[in-house]
């Protein structure tokens, strides 16, 4: 089946993503709700991962000057090991690249920091904590 990357297209999108990122970081992951829905969302930029009219991943892009943050990235288990997650971050790299950004900055989980490495980010000073779980900043200059 045909996934299609782009940003969210309605309401019901939207709240299909919210939805995910919830299954994702509170659920599996045991982030606090107050800790994974922080008041930005309505000023960022919303890239999905759409496989037969569901959302299957998702990720956010706020942009400040030339830099855009990265983040809330989340794949549906079931999804998982099939390429959404670096298809999501090549869409952001066309995102932020036609908004005019320099780089992309990110909070990675240190489980997945392989996956952005392989991306072309580079990590930026020691592993530190958030949400309980252990995440490395890093950094990617676009050209």
């Amino acid at each position: 089946m045909t996934v299609e990357i782009r940003r969210v297209a309605d309401e019901a999108e939207m709240a299909a993503a919210l939805e995910l990122r919830h299954r994702v970081f509170c659920v599996e992951q045991g982030v606090p709700k107050r800790e994974e829905v922080d008041g930005r969302d309505g000023d960022a930029v919303h890239l999905v991962a759409v496989e037969a009219g569901r959302v299957i991943g998702t990720c956010r892009l706020l942009f400040v000057e030339r830099t855009v943050q990265f983040s809330r990235l989340a794949v549906d288990p079931g999804a998982r090991r099939r390429g959404i997650a670096t298809r999501l971050l090549q869409a952001a790299d066309a995102e932020a690249i036609g908004a005019g950004a320099r780089r992309i900055v990110l909070h990675a989980q240190t489980y997945a920091r392989d996956l952005y490495l392989a991306d072309g980010y580079e990590p930026r000073g020691h592993v530190f904590v958030e949400a309980e779980i252990e995440h490395i900043a890093m950094e990617k200059r676009l050209a």
